[in-house]
């Protein structure tokens, strides 16, 4: 049975605060990928503003991450530099590629 659990976080920066906002998304990337629950934290540009792919072993492993408190120390300094709430997508794995050698090679997995 699958228990991962993943979701993705979108951003939108306040004009002019992208390059705090990337600065402050990078350092919870070097964080979250050391946790051990954690199976991806993935960063990418959009139009918008910043993407974060996250997949963890299950929900415990999420609420862990949530209740890290550099999780509260990013949420406290990310918040002032956005243009509107962080939208987090539950995703419901269908076909997930994880341990998928050739894939994780070429996306650090």
């Amino acid at each position: 049975m699958e228990t991962r659990v993943a979701i993705q976080a979108a951003f939108a920066p306040l004009p002019g605060q992208e390059a705090q906002v990337e600065t402050v998304l990078r350092r919870m990337v070097g964080f979250t990928r050391a946790e051990p629950g954690c199976r991806r934290y993935d960063l990418f540009r959009t139009e918008a503003g910043f993407l974060l792919h996250e997949v963890y072993d299950d929900q415990a492993a999420l609420e862990a991450h949530r209740a890290a408190g550099y999780f509260a120390d990013y949420r406290r300094d990310i918040v002032p530099l956005l243009a509107w709430p962080i939208t987090v997508t539950a995703l419901a794995p269908l076909d997930a590629a994880a341990g998928n050698a050739a894939v994780d090679g070429v996306f650090g997995g």
